[in-house]
């Protein structure tokens, strides 16, 4: 586009790329609840203690702790970086409680939620992602943390708040290949 310099023309694409995840996502959060049953909701996952149910929570919840995740970068993003820094040390500090918490806190919210309130948690949070995204200048994309790696694999040790906008879909990706629906199998 005329007028755009390159690095703006790949923040418009990077925005366009992650928008599409986030669709992606909707889509296939529905068709692995809409088909599986009681019973496959209940199974064992693959490589986690939890239920296929609480899994899809935990995977629902990624996307729920972007929207709170967002903030928190665009304020460190306007800081000297050693604050950021600073912050993230004393998270990583706390990784094996994290982790505690972490599991614990799929249990509940994957056995009070029926998947239909599931499916529309993530309708109305993917929804509201996708609208701040479209909203946010290349600037405030550009925006930078440091962040406790040892929290997640896809946390790296700077995330700009790009980064953040896309963070959700990998962790979901990567959780969706533990599920042991019959939908998730076959694909």
């Amino acid at each position: 586009t005329v007028g755009q310099s390159p690095r703006t023309m790949g923040m418009a694409m990077n925005r366009r790329d992650i928008d599409a995840e986030l669709e992606r996502v909707t889509v296939d959060f529905h068709r692995l609840l809409d088909s599986a049953t009681g019973a496959e909701l209940g199974m064992p996952t693959n490589g986690t203690k939890w239920t296929n149910k609480q899994l899809l929570f935990h995977m629902l919840f990624g996307f729920i702790l972007v929207r709170v995740l967002l903030p928190l970068v665009k304020g460190f993003g306007r800081l000297p970086p050693a604050l950021s820094r600073t912050f993230a040390a004393i998270l990583n500090a706390g990784t094996r409680p994290f982790h505690v918490v972490n599991y614990l806190s799929a249990l509940p919210g994957g056995t009070v939620l029926g998947s239909r309130a599931m499916g529309r948690l993530m309708d109305s949070t993917i929804e509201r992602l996708r609208r701040r995204l479209a909203r946010e200048s290349e600037r405030t994309l550009g925006l930078e943390m440091h962040f406790p790696v040892g929290w997640d694999p896809y946390f790296k040790d700077v995330m700009t708040v790009a980064d953040v906008y896309h963070y959700p879909t990998q962790h979901y990706d990567h959780h969706r290949r533990q599920l042991t629906t019959r939908r998730a199998l076959d694909i």
